[in-house]
């Protein structure tokens, strides 16, 4: 299920983001980036529509997953 980033509090949505960029140990590229610049990249990722919150009821979780992979139609290119 696609959670809309809006539904949520600010403090709930960055405290998604941040332990998402925690968890996963995301490379950002050869210069380090500090926690707040790669919780503030995944966040223009979700609010471009480039990433979305995906809940998933079987294992209770909540991830930040890449549209493309979720298989979705960009309806700007359409």
């Amino acid at each position: 299920m696609i959670i809309p980033i809006n539904e949520l509090s600010p403090d709930a949505l960055s405290n998604l983001i941040e332990g998402f960029v925690l968890r996963e140990g995301t490379e950002y590229g050869e210069a380090d980036c500090s926690l707040a610049d790669k919780v503030e990249q995944v966040h223009a990722q979700l609010t471009s529509g480039k990433a979305l919150l995906v809940y998933s009821e079987l294992h209770e979780t909540v991830n930040i997953i890449p549209k493309d992979q979720l298989g979705l139609i960009d309806e700007e290119t359409e």
